[in-house]
């Protein structure tokens, strides 16, 4: 064909056009196109009749082959620049290949490689003909990203696909562009980092934060640009990295040996020049560093402070006296020693504690940080939990009818359900694994039996000795059994659950759980999930595994995935901890008809962790018909 047309001979390229449509769909493309690809790159990089022979090759592809064509070339163009030599202005002149180009490999699909977006992107901004589909790309982008529907129903990754693809596009714009549609940029910014902020995921969350400052940055280059805060990771460097990629290297090419020592000996005065103008810049630094040194105020000796002692507080010891000093002392010090002892003082008086446990509940969840202390979140928190376990009963009404009350922040509200959640744990652990954690159990000793004649004494002391001394590699070292305490958690676990489950569905003026505040819907779910798994063996765990099916009944349909999520682990922990009997006796409607939505999930959700979890409870409940079917009846 290339020695055809220059001769101004008649050819056609339809068959060969066909014969590659029809190897990429139904045959192997992977060992066509990786032949072919390479191939034409070569011959239409300095040969215009190759290019025009390689745009009709793509151009006469029919529709119904021409999307596992184009993907083929997009996939497997070693850059945009190529990719533009081998395919022309094909998305301009083919509505199907325009098509799967601007809509169906960035919008419908995000199982993509960041190259095979740069070489899709790249390419429309080649040419100016082309330029306005990546304008026109770049909407649609930014109008699926802004779109509240798309953030709650659409996978992580898929927004992630669609958070490169718009860097890459802002990247590409040129600053008339920019200017044309700042108005239509800032409007974009504005609905979707909102949306983004609005999601309980902490992903979704930062991917809104890195697209905003992106925009920000494009369309306020003089002035302030948006700036939040977010956890530098991988992934966020490589979404930056986007927005300012290094254009490839140009390769130079390689001098004759006689060109290259001219140009060496020709750039040795240069270096000698400048070598000779930083040695005279280094003599004179000298002198001005010394009159500044003589202006200076070094000559002052300075206070010896080597023997000094710093002046340490010393922290209440009576719990009343700690409440006054938290609400009442303007002594920072004092304060901040206070909030560090408060804990092992409540520890160490529970008498004391008990008569005060509700107005010290109280002042700890309103207590705020006076001075920059370290950890002051963390103690805080420890000495909620300290005092929710001293007295369980009376502190967890508190923090359970404060949890619906109003005038509170999420952040309050959420801080009551981690304490609830740490007490929790901390109860239904024996006493002796609370304080001994790590502490090593006594070793057994050999003690001899005074002036005892009996043979059985004998043979007692000689078997003693005889394990002491024998090593066994199966059996590991012996060790004392740590006394056993009943589960305190037993007596309480209503109290913490029930009311935190009773008025989820009912809007406050500042808190509604059901619409905007989801985000704590979220942690509740969660918070209850913890409770059932930790009142396993309790008296009140099936009535409270009955509650969490039907709450989960009521919010199956949720559309935040982080609900979903904590609704299929109250699944998990109904499932692990209500006893199997009891499970088919109280709760067997509930079942069939969570089993049914389990499927459900499993084939339809967008979010992969729910999916995952869905599948976990499926083979759970099957696990647990087995289990039935070897009972005795």
């Amino acid at each position: 064909l290339c020695l055809f047309v220059p001769g101004g001979l008649d050819c056609s390229i339809s068959f060969v056009s066909r014969v590659l449509g029809k190897v990429c769909v139904h045959g192997s493309p992977k060992g066509i196109l990786s032949v072919l690809v390479p191939r034409l790159a070569d011959l239409t990089k300095s040969d215009c009749i190759w290019q025009r022979i390689c745009w009709r090759l793509v151009e006469c592809v029919p529709d119904r082959w021409m999307e596992a064509v184009v993907l083929g070339f997009v996939q497997r163009a070693p850059g945009a620049d190529v990719l533009s030599r081998l395919l022309g202005n094909l998305v301009v002149k083919n509505k199907k290949a325009q098509f799967v180009v601007t809509q169906k490999v960035l919008l419908l699909q995000y199982h993509h490689t960041t190259e095979v977006l740069q070489n899709l992107l790249g390419y429309l901004s080649l040419d100016s003909l082309r330029r306005a589909l990546l304008i026109k790309v770049l909407q649609e982008l930014l109008e699926i990203w802004g779109s509240s529907s798309a953030v709650r129903h659409s996978p992580p990754e898929q927004q992630q696909y669609i958070s490169k693809a718009i860097l890459i596009c802002l990247f590409h714009l040129k600053e008339p562009e920019i200017e044309s549609c700042r108005q239509e940029l800032l409007t974009s910014m504005m609905e979707g980092v909102k949306c983004h902020l609005d999601s309980s995921l902490p992903q979704i969350r930062r991917l809104g934060m890195i697209v905003a400052e992106s925009i920000s940055s494009k369309i306020n280059t003089d002035g302030p640009v948006l700036k939040f805060q977010y956890e530098e990771d991988d992934e966020a460097r490589e979404l930056k990295s986007l927005l300012v990629q290094t254009p490839p290297f140009c390769v130079v090419p390689s001098l004759p040996d006689d060109d290259r020592n001219q140009k060496a000996d020709a750039a040795l005065p240069l270096v000698l020049e400048s070598n000779k103008k930083s040695h005279t810049a280094a003599s004179v630094m000298p002198d001005e560093e010394l009159d500044a040194e003589l202006d200076s105020d070094d000559d002052l000796v300075p206070y010896d402070m080597s023997e000094d002692k710093e002046l340490k507080t010393k922290a209440p010891v009576y719990i009343r006296e700690c409440m006054e000093v938290l609400t009442g002392s303007e002594d920072v010090d004092k304060w901040e020693a206070t909030v560090k002892a408060l804990e092992s003082l409540v520890r160490k008086n529970p008498a004391a504690t008990r008569e005060v446990s509700v107005e010290l509940a109280k002042m700890l969840l309103h207590l705020e940080e006076k001075t920059c202390m370290e950890g002051f979140v963390e103690l805080r928190r420890r000495a909620q939990v300290a005092v929710l376990t001293t007295d369980p009963i009376p502190v967890a009404k508190y923090l359970t009818s404060q949890f619906y009350s109003l005038n509170y922040s999420l952040r309050q509200r959420m801080d009551i359900l981690d304490v609830l959640v740490l007490a929790a744990q901390e109860l239904s652990y024996p006493k002796c694994h609370r304080r001994t954690k790590h502490s090593d159990a006594p070793k057994p000793c050999i003690q001899l039996l005074p002036g005892s004649d009996s043979s059985e004494d004998w043979r007692r002391i000689i078997d003693e000795r005889i394990k002491s001394k024998t090593r066994r590699f199966a059996k590991g070292q012996s060790q004392v059994e740590l006394a056993s305490s009943p589960n305190e958690f037993n007596s309480v676990a209503g109290h913490f659950f029930f009311p935190l489950i009773q008025h989820f569905d009912r809007p406050l003026t500042t808190f509604d759980l059901l619409r905007e505040d989801h985000f704590v819907l979220g942690r509740l779910v969660h918070t209850l999930a913890i409770l059932m798994s930790l009142a396993v063996n309790t008296m009140a765990v099936p009535a409270m595994g009955k509650a969490l099916l039907e709450l989960v009944w009521a919010l199956r349909f949720h559309t935040d995935s982080y609900v979903r999520q904590g609704l299929l682990s109250c699944v998990s922990s109904v499932l692990l901890s209500v006893p199997v009997e009891r499970l088919l006796e109280d709760m067997t409607e509930q079942l069939l008809e969570t089993q049914s939505w389990l499927g459900d999930v499993v084939e339809k959700d967008p979010d992969g962790d729910c999916r995952r979890l869905a599948l976990q409870n499926l083979l759970l409940m099957e696990n647990l018909k087995k289990k039935l079917k070897t009972l005795p009846s």
